[in-house]
């Protein structure tokens, strides 16, 4: 196969995994002009539409789907074979893709990257931080954390964290103008801070369990926010009731500026888990740093 057709392989497969010529050009360091020339002449020389291009997104053809289920593989495990001879080097090499959410993110994988990228300069991290599940495979990330609960059952799972619980909590300020809540239905007679995950298509339904019962809550307020951060500031401020992980409020009710009700309804759960799929080869910088996120305690 001729030089130029694998090159321009490797450009069709970059734009059709990532769905854009501007992603797929910074990740192959060319321009997307260049890159979309590229593919052009890779079509004329096929002799039909492999991408189906349109102001807002580019998508394979049919013909593109093809080539891409066909060869896609190939080229992977070709980059696997060159991954693998990274242990012939001194030193662990390469660049590591993980998806995570933002508070796993900063409590535990930025924590440990920290430690582990100085002493080996070779290596490099890549973290995406999203509240949203990827598709690990699909979208070439190497690995992903997420809670426990949130893995599939067909990926290995190792444990990065200790166990949660989530709390619900608020100011003192707010408590002094209103009844503090004795059961989850008590909830409904108070302004809550809600939260919107795209993962669950909706409003998050607070989660309670006590003596084996279990209680789904849809709560009101006037507040809705799609981060933590934002509902921990909330609730600090003394604008209502936020039902957050325990320790990302851990030092606020140790300080006294949240107040924790309802502990007795949340029992703890799975932690974060950093997941990658079974079939993947571990290199020796993957492994390094499976070994630096392991759960010890």
């Amino acid at each position: 196969m001729p030089r130029d057709t694998m090159s321009d392989l490797v450009a069709f497969l970059a734009v059709a995994r990532e769905r854009s010529f501007t992603r797929a050009a910074a990740q192959l360091g060319v321009s997307p002009s260049a890159l979309s020339h590229t593919i052009r002449g890779l079509e004329e020389r096929i002799g039909m539409r492999l991408l189906t291009r349109t102001t807002r997104s580019v998508a394979p053809t049919e013909a593109g789907e093809r080539l891409l289920g066909t060869v896609g593989p190939h080229f992977d495990e070709i980059q696997a074979g060159l991954t693998a001879l990274s242990a012939l080097r001194d030193k662990p090499a390469g660049t590591i893709r993980i998806t995570s959410g933002d508070h796993a993110a900063e409590t535990i994988l930025a924590p440990a990257v920290a430690k582990l990228l100085p002493d080996y300069p070779d290596l490099n991290v890549e973290i995406s931080v999203d509240i949203a599940l990827r598709d690990i495979v699909a979208e070439r990330f190497d690995a992903g954390i997420r809670l426990g609960e949130q893995v599939a059952r067909d990926m290995i799972s190792v444990r990065i964290g200790p166990e949660l619980s989530m709390a619900a909590v608020a100011s003192p300020a707010y408590f002094a103008a209103h009844p503090r809540p004795e059961t989850p239905q008590d909830l409904a007679r108070h302004n809550c801070i809600n939260l919107r995950f795209p993962t669950l298509g909706g409003l998050y339904a607070w989660e309670f369990e006590k003596d084996g019962r279990e209680l789904q809550v849809r709560v009101e307020g006037q507040l809705v926010v799609n981060d933590i951060a934002l509902a921990r500031q909330a609730a600090c401020a003394g604008l209502g009731i936020a039902f957050l992980p325990d320790d990302h409020v851990a030092a606020d009710t140790a300080a006294g500026a949240l107040v924790r009700v309802l502990e007795d309804w949340c029992p703890p759960f799975p932690g974060y888990h950093l997941y990658y799929p079974s079939r993947r080869q571990q290199s020796p910088a993957f492994a390094l740093l499976v070994d630096a996120l392991r759960y010890r305690g």
